[in-house]
Formats: C-alpha cells, sequence, structure tokens
C-alpha cells in the first residue's frame, strides 16, 4: 500500500499548480463569456466610455472575488464541519484555517477592486479619473452596488484578520456564518434585484450562491485534504458527500427559477447570447452532477480502502469543470437578458415585483385563489423539510419502529399551508391591502405552527439520526440535543418569554416605523414573515409542543401562559380597529391602488381580521392541550398500576402519594425524545 501511495504521488497534479490553473481558466472563460454575450464596453462616438481597463478588469475582479470567497467559505467549511474535532481546534483544524485567513485577503482585496471597477462602469469614466477617495466613500454610502461591495470587502477583512486568532470551535462556526452572509449582497443588486418578478430572483439568486460555495469550496479542499494525504481524508469526503448532492440540487433548482424569470420564452434559450451562455452553464452542471455519481460509486469506496489517486484525479477535473462553470456565471451576470418587461416596469412594478392584482372585488374574493406568486424561499425550504421529514420516517419503518401517521399528515398539512400562505393570493394581496397582509400573518404565526409542532419534528430526528460513536465528534443529532437543551433555549422556551415574543413583536413591528421599512424591499419583508412564523413556532411548542426541551411546564402553567396571552391580542386587534393613525402610510402612498378608497377602512379590516382568526387557534390549542393532559395522567396512573401489580407500592396510600410526587417530577424536568414521542 505504502509503495502504491508513493508512486502514485508522483502522477497527481500538484495542488499549487492546480489551483492556480482553476482561477486562471475561471478568469479566461469569463472574458470569453463577456466578450461573446456582448457585455463588454463598445465604443460608440460621442458616448463616454470607461474604458478598456474597466471593461475587461470588472468582469476578472469580480471572477477573482468570487473565487476567493468562494475557497473562503471552502477552507471555513472543512474546519468546521468536515474535520472531526472537539471545542478546540486541532492542529490540522489551525492550519486550514489559516488558508481561509489567506483566501479572505484575496476576497477583500478583488472586492474593493470590483467596487473602483463599478463605480468607474456606471458613471462611464476611466478608474485614474473618477476614483478619488471622496467619490468612492459617497458611492458607498449611497448606492446599493458601493454598499454590496463594501459589505463584501468588510466581511472579508474581518475573517482575515479574526482567523489568524481563532482557537476554538465556537469561534470558527461564527467565521463560517460570516463568509456565508458576505456572499449575500450582490444578490440584492444585480441584475436579478431589478427584474419583474425579483422576489424569486433575488432570493434564487441568494440560495445559487450559497449553493455554489459549499459545492466548490468543500471540493477544493476535500481535495486538497485527499491530495496531501492527510489522515482525515476519508472522513473529510464521506462527511461532503451529502452536502454536495444538497448544494447540486440548490444550485439546479435556484439556476432553472433565475431562468424563468430573465427569459421571456423557451425559444430565447436558443436564440439569445444570455440563453446560449446559459445553456453552456447547465452542460457544465449536468456534467458535474454525473461526476459526482461517479465519485459515489467507485472513487470514494476506494478512498476508503487508502487508493486515493482516482478519487483526486476526477476531484481535479471536476474541479477545473467548476472553474469554467463559475466563468460562465460571471460571464453571464455581463451579458444583457432579452427581458423586454423590465423596460416597461411600473413604479408600482418595481415596488412589488409583480403587477398591480385586479381588485377583490364581493365576496368569495376570488382572486385570492387565482393569483400565485413564486417564492424560492418558502417553496423550497418546504419541499426540503417534507423529503428530510419522509426520509426520517421511513428510516424508522425500515428498522422496525413506529411513528404516528396522525404526526406525518400534520406536518406536511403545515407546510402545505404555509405555502398557501406565501406564494397564493394572500401573498400577492398582502403587499398591497394591510387586511390581506393581517390575515397572512395570523395564518403564520397561529394556524401554521400549530399544525408544525404537533409533527414532531425534533423528536423525528433524535430517533432516525445516528448517534455518534464514543470518542467521535458531535454528530447531527448531538447538536440538535445541544441545542434543544442549551442556556438560549432554556431562555427562550420560558413561558412568559415565548408570549412577550409572540405577541410584543406584532406591537413592535405595526406601531413602529419597522413596518414600512420592512415592507419597502424583499428582505425585509421575507424577514417579517419568517420572524412570525418563528414566534408562533415558539409559543406552540412551549403550551402543546411534544419535541424534548430544556423545561416542560406543567399543563397547568401551559393553560395559564395560554389564557393569558390572549388578552393582549385582543387588546392588539382592538387598537388596530380604533386607531386613527394609518399605520405604514410612507408604503401604501407609493402604491397606484385605484380600486383602494379609504385606507383606514382597510386598516380597520385588518384589526377585525386579526380579531376573529384568534379564537378559533385558541381553542383548538386548548383542546389539543386538555387531550395530552388526560392522556399524560392515565399513562402515569397506569404506570403506577403496574407497580403495585408487582408489589411494588404495597400500601395504597403511599402508592397514590408516590404517583403525585412522580406527576411533580416529571413536571419540572426536562422531557427526553422518548417520553415526547409517547404524548
Amino acid at each position: 500500500m505504502a509503495t502504491e501511495t508513493t508512486s502514485s504521488a508522483r502522477r497527481l497534479p500538484r495542488l499549487p499548480l492546480l489551483l492556480s490553473g482553476a482561477v486562471g481558466l475561471a478568469v479566461v472563460v469569463t472574458a470569453l463569456a463577456v466578450w461573446a454575450g456582448g457585455g463588454a464596453a463598445v465604443e460608440i462616438p460621442g458616448v463616454p466610455d470607461a474604458g478598456a481597463l474597466t471593461a475587461w478588469g470588472l468582469p476578472v475582479a469580480r471572477t477573482v472575488a468570487d473565487a476567493a470567497a468562494v475557497a473562503t467559505v471552502g477552507a471555513l467549511l472543512l474546519v468546521v464541519v468536515l474535520l472531526p474535532g472537539g471545542k478546540k481546534l486541532s492542529p490540522i483544524q489551525l492550519r486550514y484555517l489559516n488558508w481561509a485567513a489567506a483566501t479572505a485577503g484575496l476576497w477583500a482585496v478583488a472586492s474593493v477592486a470590483a467596487l473602483v471597477f463599478t463605480l468607474s462602469d456606471l458613471f462611464a469614466q476611466p478608474v485614474g479619473e473618477i476614483a478619488t477617495p471622496a467619490v468612492v466613500a459617497d458611492f458607498v454610502t449611497t448606492d446599493p452596488k458601493g454598499r454590496s461591495y463594501a459589505l463584501m470587502a468588510g466581511a472579508a477583512g474581518v475573517i482575515a484578520t479574526v482567523c489568524v486568532g481563532i482557537g476554538t470551535a465556537r469561534w470558527a462556526r461564527s467565521a463560517l456564518v460570516l463568509a456565508v452572509a458576505g456572499l449575500l449582497p450582490p444578490a440584492f443588486t444585480g441584475h436579478s434585484s431589478a427584474a419583474g418578478n425579483h422576489d424569486a430572483a433575488v432570493t434564487s439568486l441568494a440560495l445559487h450562491l450559497v449553493g455554489v460555495a459549499v459545492w466548490v469550496g468543500g471540493l477544493v479542499f476535500v481535495l486538497v485534504v485527499a491530495a496531501r494525504r492527510e489522515e482525515q481524508a476519508a472522513d473529510a469526503v464521506r462527511r461532503f458527500s451529502p452536502l454536495a448532492g444538497w448544494a447540486l440540487l440548490a444550485v439546479a433548482a435556484s439556476g432553472l427559477v433565475n431562468a424563468v424569470v430573465r427569459l421571456p420564452s423557451l425559444g430565447d434559450v436558443f436564440t439569445s447570447r444570455y440563453g446560449l451562455i446559459m445553456l453552456a452553464k447547465v452542460m457544465a452542471l449536468v456534467l458535474l452532477g454525473g461526476i459526482g455519481r461517479w465519485h459515489r460509486s467507485r472513487t470514494i469506496p476506494a478512498l476508503n480502502d487508502g487508493r486515493r489517486r482516482a478519487f483526486v484525479r476526477l476531484a481535479a477535473g471536476e474541479l477545473l469543470l467548476m472553474a469554467a462553470a463559475m466563468g460562465l456565471g460571471v460571464g453571464l451576470a455581463r451579458t444583457p437578458a432579452p427581458d423586454a418587461r423590465d423596460a416597461t416596469l411600473s413604479p408600482t412594478e418595481e415596488l412589488l415585483g409583480f403587477p398591480m392584482p385586479p381588485p377583490l372585488g364581493d365576496f368569495p374574493w376570488t382572486p385570492l385563489f387565482t393569483q400565485w406568486h413564486f417564492d424560492p424561499l418558502f417553496a423550497f425550504g418546504t419541499v426540503a423539510a417534507a423529503l428530510l421529514y419522509l426520509a426520517g420516517v421511513r428510516k424508522l419503518r425500515a428498522r422496525g419502529d413506529k411513528w404516528p401517521v396522525g404526526r406525518t399528515i400534520s406536518w406536511l398539512l403545515g407546510l402545505a399551508v404555509t405555502d398557501v400562505a406565501t406564494m397564493s393570493g394572500l401573498a400577492v394581496y398582502g403587499k398591497v391591502l394591510f387586511s390581506v397582509h393581517m390575515g397572512q400573518h395570523m395564518i403564520l404565526a397561529m394556524t401554521v405552527p400549530i399544525l408544525l409542532v404537533l409533527g414532531g419534528p425534533a423528536t423525528l430526528a433524535l430517533r432516525a439520526l445516528p448517534s455518534a460513536p464514543k470518542g467521535e465528534p458531535d454528530g447531527p443529532r448531538e447538536m440538535l440535543m445541544k441545542l434543544l437543551h442549551s442556556r438560549y433555549a432554556k431562555v427562550i422556551s420560558h413561558p412568559v418569554v415565548a408570549s412577550v415574543l409572540f405577541i410584543g413583536s406584532a406591537f413592535a413591528v405595526y406601531y413602529t416605523s419597522l413596518f414600512e421599512t420592512l415592507m419597502r424591499s424583499h428582505l425585509g419583508h421575507m424577514f417579517m414573515l419568517v420572524h412570525f412564523l418563528a414566534v408562533g413556532l415558539l409559543f406552540f411548542w412551549v403550551v402543546i409542543g411534544i419535541d424534548p426541551g430544556p423545561r416542560r411546564p406543567p399543563h397547568l402553567g401551559r393553560l395559564f401562559a395560554l389564557i393569558l396571552t390572549m388578552p393582549f391580542h385582543s387588546w392588539f386587534s382592538i387598537s388596530l380597529m380604533s386607531s386613527t393613525a394609518l399605520i405604514g402610510e410612507g408604503w401604501w402612498s407609493l402604491l397606484q391602488r385605484p380600486w383602494v378608497e379609504f385606507a383606514m377602512d382597510d386598516q380597520y379590516n385588518a384589526g377585525s381580521i386579526a380579531w376573529a382568526t384568534g379564537d378559533i387557534p385558541v381553542l383548538i390549542t386548548t383542546i389539543i392541550l386538555a387531550v395530552q393532559w388526560v392522556r399524560s395522567d392515565q399513562r402515569e396512573a397506569r404506570r403506577v398500576d403496574r407497580q403495585i401489580d408487582r408489589g411494588d407500592a404495597g400500601d395504597p396510600l403511599a402508592a397514590y402519594n408516590a404517583y403525585l410526587a412522580s406527576l411533580h417530577a416529571r413536571d419540572r424536568r426536562p422531557a427526553n425524545p422518548r417520553t415526547s414521542e409517547e404524548s
């Protein structure tokens, strides 16, 4: 084996040559794609021109910045997820953390260069004439693209600085989160943010960027680990394989959504420059998927047996193909898309991301069922949640364990209702009418959470996920258990804290300028919806949740939390109906709504909807809590009866006292997955 390893090492590509070749290939493909797509500057007599340096320097700087960002994410992913370790980083993890610092430094420099070239390109002036400190500072503070590159450069600079002194896994995880966040600003300022249906375009592009970073960056560093003959190479590749599969799915799905948004018709795929470059990128993606399958079937088993040559060589070819695909992506961003809708967007359509819908009319408000607006975040998120849940159920049944069908139905129904609330006419009119927005809010905060918490997803995950072997680092199951019983979970799961977040967030959003600010951007609106869903999940998990947690209040305490919270909900509803100030007036005034005569009437309807839709979920929750209470007492009574039958408690009075003591102790101790599952 040693002889085979030594001889094969001589025939494997050298890492510096391979990595520099990949970056060089990406730059060359970018230049070719820019030239083929018509994204380079064309000198026109009488029209100002930024010059050849900007025309070619901008895509090259973006390519280098993208490659460095991907490498930074990959290095941190290797340190945090792929390499085994504990709370303190091992020497090998610290070594690759230095790689992350170096690539983050390159990312910061390239982002600054891209910022300067973008400034030159937007104002059609050469770099030397416009790139003064005052102009650059003004560009960063007033223009979205300037802020985007400044945020990227800032995040990269912070990572490059702190990675030198990081010594614990917690700080390395924070650096990874910051690196992923640093990828996202361009998604909100590029072509997609200005297109029709920009909500779907922006979200899908953000998902695309994260998927590419995890996929390409992870591949780069598992290749590095394997080529350097690290002992942990097989473990790193084994952990990366499922991540690569999910990343490929995210890249393919998000790319499809972006193509649908950017191309008016299917014929433009074959007749426009944008469509042809996109086809080339799709072909590269298909080839990469085939290579991934080959890895799973051939090279990864060989690597587990100590034979790394096949894996390294195939991964090297895969890396070069990925570099070419990244170059095509940068060139695609510089290529004008054949979307005629962008030139004719009305001010309202620019704000909403879709045309102004028709008036609702009288009951039954059919546009709520006919107007649909695709949202990749909730569409892909709910599909992924459904697939993961069903995979867990299948695993339990394959080994002979049972899982209640009612929980599966509850989970899937909750996901379906989430899609209706975020992509049907409720989502469309939720941006146009405050009353419909309030209905959307109530569904996400008070209906969906009841269904989802009764599905018991954490309990299912704890039963389906494998336990990490003794002596090995924590796996997903152990990390989930730590999260559920962490100090943070203990604080937010307190009934008082959960109730304050549930009710207080509504007052904080609607009775401050926050609502208007969030409505003005897709990211803010999406954050608001996710927040409503999150606080609803937290509150109903505390009241009727069956998943384990750091504390399980007694049933009587949960009932009091529910009863004491609802008057504040009624107070919120009444305050909306009686308010004389229009909430979010700045947002509603920007929209051209000729069929809305009296905005205050719509706000009164919003308060009425909040009032009416609160009673039914509370009644359902009370019934569920009562049933859980009765079943819990019945189980405890059966347990005491079995003790008496076995002679463990000969004195009935002592047995009854022991029963009461067990009830008190049970209500004070954290629930475990098995106990929660039986409930």
